[in-house]
Protein backbone atom coordinates (compact mmCIF):
# COMPACT_ATOMS: atom_id res chain seq x y z
CA UNK A 1 0.00 0.00 0.00
CA UNK A 2 1.46 3.35 -1.02
CA UNK A 3 0.61 7.00 -1.59
CA UNK A 4 2.03 9.64 -3.94
CA UNK A 5 1.02 12.76 -2.02
CA UNK A 6 -0.15 13.74 1.44
CA UNK A 7 -3.81 13.27 2.17
CA UNK A 8 -6.39 11.11 3.92
CA UNK A 9 -7.14 7.42 3.51
CA UNK A 10 -8.26 7.76 -0.12
CA UNK A 11 -4.67 8.45 -1.25
CA UNK A 12 -3.67 4.88 -0.36
CA UNK A 13 -3.56 2.34 -3.18
CA UNK A 14 -2.39 -1.23 -3.61
CA UNK A 15 0.39 -1.21 -6.22
CA UNK A 16 3.56 -2.89 -7.45
CA UNK A 17 6.89 -1.26 -6.53
CA UNK A 18 10.50 -2.45 -6.98
CA UNK A 19 11.91 -4.70 -4.27
CA UNK A 20 13.87 -2.66 -1.68
CA UNK A 21 17.64 -2.95 -1.89
CA UNK A 22 19.70 -4.36 0.98
CA UNK A 23 22.61 -2.18 2.05
CA UNK A 24 25.49 -2.88 4.45
CA UNK A 25 24.29 -3.66 7.95
CA UNK A 26 20.73 -4.22 6.76
CA UNK A 27 18.31 -7.09 6.36
CA UNK A 28 15.39 -7.46 3.99
CA UNK A 29 12.35 -8.89 5.74
CA UNK A 30 9.42 -10.71 4.13
CA UNK A 31 6.55 -9.19 6.05
CA UNK A 32 4.03 -11.44 7.75
CA UNK A 33 2.39 -8.91 10.06
CA UNK A 34 2.62 -5.11 10.39
CA UNK A 35 1.13 -3.15 13.28
CA UNK A 36 -0.95 0.00 12.79
CA UNK A 37 0.05 3.08 14.80
CA UNK A 38 -1.37 6.64 14.86
CA UNK A 39 1.93 7.99 13.57
CA UNK A 40 1.28 6.17 10.26
CA UNK A 41 -1.78 8.22 9.31
CA UNK A 42 -0.35 11.39 10.87
CA UNK A 43 2.63 11.09 8.53
CA UNK A 44 0.31 10.39 5.60
CA UNK A 45 -1.66 13.58 6.32
CA UNK A 46 1.53 15.67 6.19
CA UNK A 47 1.14 16.59 9.83
CA UNK A 48 4.75 15.70 10.60
CA UNK A 49 6.32 17.12 7.43
CA UNK A 50 8.18 19.65 9.54
CA UNK A 51 10.02 16.81 11.28
CA UNK A 52 10.72 14.23 8.58
CA UNK A 53 11.29 14.33 4.82
CA UNK A 54 9.10 12.13 2.64
CA UNK A 55 10.26 10.51 -0.59
CA UNK A 56 7.24 9.62 -2.73
CA UNK A 57 5.81 7.13 -3.35
CA UNK A 58 5.62 6.38 0.37
CA UNK A 59 4.88 2.94 1.76
CA UNK A 60 3.69 3.68 5.32
CA UNK A 61 4.27 1.52 8.39
CA UNK A 62 7.04 1.14 10.98
CA UNK A 63 6.04 -2.11 12.76
CA UNK A 64 6.95 -5.50 11.34
CA UNK A 65 7.17 -9.17 12.20
CA UNK A 66 8.50 -11.43 9.48
CA UNK A 67 11.27 -13.60 8.11
CA UNK A 68 14.71 -12.48 6.94
CA UNK A 69 14.88 -12.94 3.17
CA UNK A 70 18.29 -11.41 2.49
CA UNK A 71 21.19 -9.90 4.45
CA UNK A 72 23.49 -7.09 3.40
CA UNK A 73 27.26 -6.90 3.49
CA UNK A 74 28.66 -7.02 7.04
CA UNK A 75 25.47 -8.20 8.71
CA UNK A 76 26.54 -11.14 10.92
CA UNK A 77 23.65 -10.66 13.35
CA UNK A 78 21.10 -12.47 11.17
CA UNK A 79 20.76 -15.22 8.60
CA UNK A 80 18.23 -15.91 5.88
CA UNK A 81 15.24 -17.64 7.43
CA UNK A 82 15.48 -15.98 10.86
CA UNK A 83 12.14 -14.93 12.36
CA UNK A 84 12.40 -11.31 13.49
CA UNK A 85 10.57 -8.23 14.71
CA UNK A 86 11.63 -4.69 13.90
CA UNK A 87 10.85 -1.06 14.52
CA UNK A 88 11.55 -0.01 10.95
CA UNK A 89 11.71 3.77 11.26
CA UNK A 90 14.26 5.24 8.88
CA UNK A 91 15.80 8.67 8.31
CA UNK A 92 13.19 9.51 5.65
CA UNK A 93 9.59 8.41 5.20
CA UNK A 94 9.60 6.10 2.19
CA UNK A 95 9.84 2.31 2.32
CA UNK A 96 7.62 1.11 5.15
CA UNK A 97 6.14 -2.14 6.38
CA UNK A 98 2.70 -2.29 4.77
CA UNK A 99 4.24 -4.23 1.93
CA UNK A 100 5.50 -7.71 1.09
CA UNK A 101 9.12 -6.67 1.70
CA UNK A 102 10.87 -4.08 3.86
CA UNK A 103 14.55 -3.36 4.48
CA UNK A 104 15.84 -2.21 7.86
CA UNK A 105 19.20 -1.68 9.55
CA UNK A 106 20.02 -4.11 12.35
CA UNK A 107 19.83 -1.30 14.94
CA UNK A 108 16.06 -1.83 14.93
CA UNK A 109 15.80 -5.60 14.42
CA UNK A 110 15.66 -8.44 16.97
CA UNK A 111 14.61 -12.10 17.12
CA UNK A 112 10.87 -12.67 17.28
CA UNK A 113 9.77 -13.64 20.82
CA UNK A 114 9.01 -17.37 20.79
CA UNK A 115 5.90 -17.01 22.95
CA UNK A 116 4.15 -14.49 20.70
CA UNK A 117 2.00 -15.34 17.71
CA UNK A 118 2.69 -13.55 14.44
CA UNK A 119 -0.31 -11.29 15.09
CA UNK A 120 0.99 -10.32 18.55
CA UNK A 121 4.57 -9.89 17.34
CA UNK A 122 3.42 -7.57 14.56
CA UNK A 123 1.91 -5.19 17.09
CA UNK A 124 4.84 -5.18 19.50
CA UNK A 125 7.80 -3.11 18.23
CA UNK A 126 6.78 0.56 18.14
CA UNK A 127 4.26 0.46 20.98
CA UNK A 128 6.44 -1.80 23.10
CA UNK A 129 9.56 0.30 22.67
CA UNK A 130 7.59 3.49 23.35
CA UNK A 131 6.31 2.06 26.63
CA UNK A 132 9.70 0.64 27.61
CA UNK A 133 11.71 3.76 26.81
CA UNK A 134 9.18 6.00 28.59
CA UNK A 135 9.40 3.97 31.78
CA UNK A 136 13.19 3.78 31.46
CA UNK A 137 13.38 7.57 31.06
CA UNK A 138 11.25 7.93 34.21
CA UNK A 139 13.30 5.41 36.18
CA UNK A 140 10.28 3.34 37.21
CA UNK A 141 11.00 0.84 39.99
CA UNK A 142 9.20 -1.25 42.59
CA UNK A 143 8.99 1.70 45.00
CA UNK A 144 6.86 3.80 42.63
CA UNK A 145 3.16 4.42 42.20
CA UNK A 146 2.73 4.97 38.46
CA UNK A 147 -0.16 6.67 36.66
CA UNK A 148 -0.60 5.67 33.00
CA UNK A 149 -2.81 7.99 30.95
CA UNK A 150 -4.49 5.91 28.24
CA UNK A 151 -3.96 2.55 29.90
CA UNK A 152 -6.05 0.54 27.42
CA UNK A 153 -4.45 1.97 24.26
CA UNK A 154 -1.80 0.30 22.15
CA UNK A 155 1.10 1.81 24.13
CA UNK A 156 -0.58 2.20 27.50
CA UNK A 157 -1.57 -1.43 27.85
CA UNK A 158 2.07 -2.46 27.38
CA UNK A 159 3.31 0.23 29.78
CA UNK A 160 0.93 -1.07 32.44
CA UNK A 161 2.39 -4.56 32.11
CA UNK A 162 6.02 -3.44 32.05
CA UNK A 163 5.52 -1.28 35.14
CA UNK A 164 3.84 -4.20 36.91
CA UNK A 165 6.75 -6.46 35.93
CA UNK A 166 9.04 -3.97 37.69
CA UNK A 167 6.97 -4.25 40.85
CA UNK A 168 5.35 -0.82 40.67
CA UNK A 169 1.81 -0.04 41.75
CA UNK A 170 -0.08 1.06 38.61
CA UNK A 171 -3.11 3.32 38.20
CA UNK A 172 -4.46 3.65 34.66
CA UNK A 173 -7.03 5.98 33.11
CA UNK A 174 -9.48 4.46 30.65
CA UNK A 175 -13.14 4.46 29.70
CA UNK A 176 -15.47 2.40 31.88
CA UNK A 177 -15.78 -0.55 29.43
CA UNK A 178 -12.01 -1.13 29.75
CA UNK A 179 -11.82 -1.15 33.54
CA UNK A 180 -12.25 -4.91 34.00
CA UNK A 181 -9.60 -5.51 31.34
CA UNK A 182 -7.10 -3.28 33.15
CA UNK A 183 -7.92 -4.85 36.50
CA UNK A 184 -7.00 -8.25 35.04
CA UNK A 185 -3.59 -6.79 34.19
CA UNK A 186 -3.12 -5.72 37.80
CA UNK A 187 -3.81 -2.00 37.40
CA UNK A 188 -6.24 0.16 39.35
CA UNK A 189 -8.49 1.68 36.67
CA UNK A 190 -10.00 5.16 36.91
CA UNK A 191 -12.24 6.96 34.43
CA UNK A 192 -10.73 9.85 32.50
CA UNK A 193 -12.45 13.18 31.85
CA UNK A 194 -14.21 15.47 34.29
CA UNK A 195 -13.50 14.48 37.88
CA UNK A 196 -10.39 12.45 37.02
CA UNK A 197 -8.26 14.34 39.54
CA UNK A 198 -10.60 13.50 42.39
CA UNK A 199 -10.85 9.85 41.33
CA UNK A 200 -7.07 9.49 41.17
CA UNK A 201 -6.62 11.20 44.53
CA UNK A 202 -9.18 8.80 46.01
CA UNK A 203 -6.93 5.82 45.22
CA UNK A 204 -3.61 7.66 45.68
CA UNK A 205 -4.17 10.27 48.42
CA UNK A 206 -0.44 10.99 48.71
CA UNK A 207 -0.10 11.53 44.98
CA UNK A 208 1.69 9.46 42.36
CA UNK A 209 5.45 9.22 41.89
CA UNK A 210 5.42 8.83 38.11
CA UNK A 211 3.04 9.83 35.31
CA UNK A 212 3.35 8.39 31.79
CA UNK A 213 1.09 10.20 29.32
CA UNK A 214 0.27 8.41 26.06
CA UNK A 215 -2.77 10.45 25.00
CA UNK A 216 -2.02 14.18 25.43
CA UNK A 217 -4.22 16.94 26.78
CA UNK A 218 -3.89 15.79 30.39
CA UNK A 219 -1.11 18.01 31.70
CA UNK A 220 -3.35 19.71 34.28
CA UNK A 221 -4.45 16.33 35.65
CA UNK A 222 -0.83 15.18 35.80
CA UNK A 223 0.34 18.21 37.74
CA UNK A 224 -2.61 18.01 40.13
CA UNK A 225 -1.88 14.43 41.21
CA UNK A 226 1.93 14.31 40.96
CA UNK A 227 3.60 13.94 44.35
CA UNK A 228 6.36 16.39 45.31
CA UNK A 229 9.53 15.38 43.50
CA UNK A 230 7.57 13.18 41.09
CA UNK A 231 8.54 12.56 37.46
CA UNK A 232 6.40 12.81 34.36
CA UNK A 233 6.72 12.32 30.62
CA UNK A 234 4.53 12.52 27.55
CA UNK A 235 4.82 11.24 24.00
CA UNK A 236 1.88 13.40 22.88
CA UNK A 237 2.24 16.83 24.53
CA UNK A 238 5.40 18.90 24.23
CA UNK A 239 4.11 21.43 26.78
CA UNK A 240 5.19 19.04 29.57
CA UNK A 241 8.64 20.55 29.04
CA UNK A 242 7.31 23.73 30.65
CA UNK A 243 6.57 21.82 33.87
CA UNK A 244 9.83 19.86 34.09
CA UNK A 245 8.58 16.80 32.26
CA UNK A 246 10.16 14.84 29.42
CA UNK A 247 8.87 14.76 25.86
CA UNK A 248 10.48 12.51 23.27
CA UNK A 249 10.11 10.14 20.34
CA UNK A 250 10.78 6.44 20.55
CA UNK A 251 14.08 5.30 19.01
CA UNK A 252 14.77 2.08 17.12
CA UNK A 253 16.54 -0.26 19.54
CA UNK A 254 17.43 -3.89 19.00
CA UNK A 255 18.37 -4.16 22.69
CA UNK A 256 14.97 -2.81 23.68
CA UNK A 257 13.21 -5.34 21.46
CA UNK A 258 15.25 -8.11 23.05
CA UNK A 259 14.13 -6.93 26.50
CA UNK A 260 10.49 -6.88 25.36
CA UNK A 261 10.95 -10.40 24.06
CA UNK A 262 12.39 -11.50 27.38
CA UNK A 263 9.36 -10.13 29.22
CA UNK A 264 6.99 -11.78 26.74
CA UNK A 265 8.70 -15.17 26.99
CA UNK A 266 8.63 -14.89 30.79
CA UNK A 267 4.84 -14.46 30.67
CA UNK A 268 5.00 -10.85 31.90
CA UNK A 269 4.01 -9.11 28.66
CA UNK A 270 1.07 -9.85 26.38
CA UNK A 271 0.09 -7.93 23.25
CA UNK A 272 -3.71 -7.53 23.08
CA UNK A 273 -4.74 -7.62 19.42
CA UNK A 274 -8.02 -5.84 18.69
CA UNK A 275 -8.29 -7.03 15.08
CA UNK A 276 -6.29 -8.41 12.16
CA UNK A 277 -7.11 -7.08 8.69
CA UNK A 278 -5.79 -7.87 5.18
CA UNK A 279 -3.42 -5.45 3.48
CA UNK A 280 -6.06 -4.02 1.16
CA UNK A 281 -8.12 -2.91 4.19
CA UNK A 282 -5.38 -0.60 5.48
CA UNK A 283 -7.52 2.52 4.85
CA UNK A 284 -10.23 1.06 7.10
CA UNK A 285 -7.62 0.26 9.74
CA UNK A 286 -6.34 3.85 9.63
CA UNK A 287 -9.91 5.13 10.05
CA UNK A 288 -10.42 2.94 13.13
CA UNK A 289 -7.10 4.06 14.59
CA UNK A 290 -8.01 7.70 14.01
CA UNK A 291 -11.30 7.18 15.84
CA UNK A 292 -9.23 6.57 18.98
CA UNK A 293 -11.23 3.83 20.71
CA UNK A 294 -9.25 0.72 19.82
CA UNK A 295 -8.29 -1.45 22.80
CA UNK A 296 -4.87 -2.90 22.09
CA UNK A 297 -3.42 -3.19 18.60
CA UNK A 298 -4.71 -3.28 15.05
CA UNK A 299 -2.54 -5.54 12.90
CA UNK A 300 -2.29 -5.98 9.12
CA UNK A 301 -1.77 -9.50 7.77
CA UNK A 302 0.46 -9.31 4.71
CA UNK A 303 1.32 -13.01 4.28
CA UNK A 304 1.04 -16.35 6.07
Amino acid sequence: MAYDAYGTDDVLALRELPDPKVGPGEVRIRVRRAGVNPVDWKLMSGGLDGLMDAVFPVVPGWDVAGVVEAVGIDTPEFEVGDEVVAYARKDVVHGGTFAELVTMGVRGVAPKPESLSWDEAGGLPLAGLTALQTLDRLGVSSSDTVLVHGGAGGVGVLAVQIAKARGARVIATASEPNHAFLSELGATPVAYGDGAVERIRAVAPDGVDVVADFVGGVRDVTMAVLAPGGRHASIADSTVLETGGAWFWVRPSADGLVELGRLADAGQLHVPVADVLPLEELPAAFARSRDGHVRGKLVIAVSD
